[in-house]
């Protein structure tokens, strides 16, 4: 029993030494180092782009909105999307499109500001300023708001699946 024992702490002696860094040849150090440089500057490059494809998106969803857009509106969102707006009221995609087609609706602005975007993953968290002015069945109206929105990218594909604006306090 003793010698099974003595050869498995042998077997996994060797193989921590395989892993030491400090027992590891030079030209092995190199290579591992390389590549570890390799991976987080891809990964880096992964993200910085992701990063610009939603904040691109961003832009993208807020002209679609004052254009009234349906279709680049609809394939923006996800078929669980979910906002909620200034009042609190929450809506699905269907209720939000149905309120973006709204013709008595007239954005004269739509314009977002202080855009960050975060990533974890296929999940991107957007955080940012709106400024949105126009007509609503005839009366004026204007909005200044702090928005989060919530990407993922589904099927290879940046879309969004909630959202919440809110005013600021003064």
């Amino acid at each position: 029993m003793s010698s099974v024992v003595n050869g498995l702490r042998k077997e996994l002696a060797a193989r921590a030494r395989l892993c030491d860094i400090h027992t590891m040849p030079i030209r092995n150090r190199w290579t591992l180092i390389l590549c570890l440089l390799a991976t987080s500057a891809g990964l880096w490059a992964q993200e910085k782009s992701d990063s610009a494809t939603v904040r691109a998106l961003e832009l993208k969803w807020t002209e679609s909105y004052k254009q009234h857009n349906i279709d680049i509106l609809s394939s923006l969102l996800s078929d669980e999307f979910v906002i909620t707006i200034e009042d609190g009221s929450i809506y699905s995609k269907a209720g939000y499109i149905t309120h973006s087609a709204d013709s008595a609706v007239h954005v004269q602005v739509a314009e977002l500001s202080d855009l960050k975007v975060r990533l974890h993953g296929d999940t991107a968290i957007v955080t940012g300023a709106y400024h949105e002015k126009g007509e609503s069945k005839g009366k004026p109206y204007e909005y200044h708001d702090r928005l989060t929105d919530v990407w993922m990218k589904i099927g290879g594909k940046w879309q969004v699946i909630a959202s919440h604006y809110s005013v600021p306090s003064k």
